[in-house]
């Protein structure tokens, strides 16, 4: 993928992970209530589609609730489907 330089950033005062490539910004929403993270959208411009960048934003989006010590919570059918092609995940799952 183009743009490997680019890094996942936590934006927490919007309530979301964003991923800029070449000029174009991913976005992954989420709630944050007792401990959970519920991702509830995932955006990824046209531009950015087919390229990878809603599976790396989210891989960030992950270790990053990982490290908060958060569980997570999926109502993004992306992010559903994510998780469940990556079962080194689960342990952050309810």
């Amino acid at each position: 993928m183009d743009g490997d330089s680019a890094a996942v950033r936590h934006n927490a005062a919007r309530h979301r992970f964003e991923l800029d490539i070449d000029g174009h910004l991913a976005l992954a929403d989420y709630v944050l209530d007792d401990g959970v993270m519920t991702f509830t959208h995932t955006e990824t411009p046209p531009a950015l589609q087919g390229r990878g960048a809603a599976s790396r934003l989210i891989h960030g989006a992950l270790l990053s609730a990982r490290a908060q010590g958060l569980k997570v919570r999926a109502t993004c059918s992306f992010v559903v489907a994510y998780l469940r092609r990556h079962p080194e995940f689960s342990d952050l799952t309810q």
